[in-house]
């Protein structure tokens, strides 16, 4: 829709257009979106029956939200999908800068506008896009930032007394009326800044160094906070929490496909990667079963969560490492290596905060552990379990493998290698393939390396194997067959 042709307040008198509260323009759109069966939300998974419908009930309640979730949790994209929920364009006095209403202003610049041009008076529009704001709530935050403060520069400019109230310069809040305004990280706000927003909630009155000013704001507060701040770093002041209409919780993905899901929508790949990578369904699994692995791990302060966006930037830098490879190869395309997983270990180190047992860890060392962990849950899906196989002299699935390691051979995968040259040294451990056929015989052809590397790493991981790491690759031999021989 383009923007509409009306430029005077004669005009928009014509037109028939009536004032709107947001409340209203968002419960009213999100009215029409419900009966056409359209999702307002397409882009959050996850929420579907949990998060969203609470949102959608305090829209249509006309409540100010509280997005109350650890970090990662979509909070701050909700907010601005909410954008989507306003009318395309509304009208405005043009010079405003309050975005006042035509027909309903409130500031005293557009009154004295409208009372000096009358039904001749400019009028202009203003695109939903433009109506949403966004400000981080730190400590240095103050009052004038976000409500206002006396500019003595227009005092003197317009030859104004300090009583007067157009010596006043508004704030971001004053400034968003009629908009979305987002306050992220509201308990990092220091409390007199909060109790500043108490009248604006609740009173719609704006106060400014002794000025006390009845301006009707119409706004959409949506704040979000993590319950990690309550102790760590401030609280929401009680009384301003009580001035908000709904406080929502929010949560990780329920399941691994979920958060799958989550990952391939929001990963950024080059169109490059995409088409020279290729990434097995496993390799995908790992990445978010790391994360699962990372929200239950003893090392890890589940008060701080494990960001969603771990998976997504892991997934980046697999991709990144199997190119990295291919690369320095002179190849035109590659797959993705369980090798390549030492790639990840960086994005998962930023994201996560270490209890005091991990720090002496040490970050590395508990990512490693991450990528063990995933790998032994995931093993028993593919292969068949190892913990019920406890009779030293049973027959296992394993026996050919392990049998071939025990025969004083080993396997060197170096990091460097070509492709061809990686599927050569996989297929020299006869056994692996066997295996493979047997208990995974509709794998596709191009994920069988994964999956031949995936069953070492398992056995590993069970200790049926030893794996060592040099500085150019992974060795995997024999536990304890060495040992044995040299008694």
């Amino acid at each position: 829709m383009k923007k509409p042709a009306i430029t005077t307040l004669k005009a928009l008198h014509a037109s028939g257009y009536t004032p709107k509260s947001i409340q209203q323009e968002l419960a009213d759109n999100l009215k029409a979106n419900l009966k056409a069966n359209k999702n307002s939300f397409e882009s959050i998974i996850g929420y579907e029956h949990t998060v969203i419908p609470n949102i959608e009930r305090a829209i249509l309640s006309g409540h100010n939200i509280n997005l109350l979730g650890l970090r990662g949790q979509a909070k701050t994209r909700i907010a601005r999908l909410m954008v989507a929920l306003l009318d395309e364009w509304i009208p405005v006095v043009a010079g405003s800068d309050i975005n006042d209403d035509p027909l309903a202003p409130i500031s005293h610049e557009a009154k004295a506008i409208i009372a000096a041009k009358g039904e001749d008076t400019p009028v202009d529009w203003l695109h939903r896009d433009d109506r949403f704001f966004e400000k981080l709530a730190t400590p240095d935050v103050t009052v004038a930032d976000l409500i206002g403060d006396v500019d003595p520069i227009k005092a003197a400019s317009l030859k104004l007394s300090y009583a007067d109230e157009r010596v006043i310069h508004f704030g971001m809040i004053p400034r968003a009326h009629r908009c979305i305004f987002v306050l992220n990280e509201l308990p990092d706000l220091q409390a007199r800044i909060q109790v500043a927003l108490f009248s604006i909630l609740q009173e719609k009155e704006v106060q400014i160094r002794g000025f006390k000013l009845r301006l009707p704001l119409e706004l959409q507060f949506v704040f979000t906070a993590n319950p990690e701040d309550y102790t760590n770093r401030g609280s929401i002041v009680t009384p301003l929490k009580d001035r908000i209409g709904s406080q929502i919780l929010t949560h990780y993905p329920k399941t691994p496909a979920l958060a799958k899901q989550i990952t391939q929508q929001e990963v950024q790949l080059s169109p490059e990667q995409r088409e020279t990578v290729y990434v097995p369904e496993l390799a995908k699994d790992l990445i978010e079963q790391i994360g699962f692995e990372a929200r239950d791990s003893e090392y890890i302060d589940a008060k701080s969560g494990v960001s969603a966006r771990m998976s997504i930037t892991a997934y980046e830098n697999l991709v990144s490492t199997a190119e990295h490879r291919m690369l320095r190869n002179g190849d035109t395309n590659t797959r993705v290596r369980l090798s390549d997983f030492s790639g990840v270990v960086s994005a998962i180190n930023g994201k996560v905060e270490l209890v005091y047992e991990g720090e002496q860890e040490g970050p590395e060392q508990i990512s490693y552990h991450l990528i063990d962990s995933a790998i032994k849950t995931l093993f028993p899906k593919y292969f068949p379990k190892i913990e019920k196989l406890e009779k030293p002299d049973a027959e296992t699935p394993y026996d050919g493998v392990l049998n071939w390691f025990f025969q004083d051979n080993s396997l060197f995968l170096e990091d460097s290698l070509k492709d061809t040259e990686f599927e050569t040294q996989l297929e020299g451990v006869t056994p692996l393939g066997e295996l493979i056929a047997k208990h995974q015989p509709e794998v596709p052809v191009q994920d069988q390396w994964f999956l031949k590397e995936f069953l070492l790493w398992g056995l590993v991981s069970y200790e049926k194997l030893n794996k060592t790491r040099t500085e150019s690759g992974l060795q995997f031999k024999d536990a304890l067959g060495s040992f044995i021989r040299g008694l």
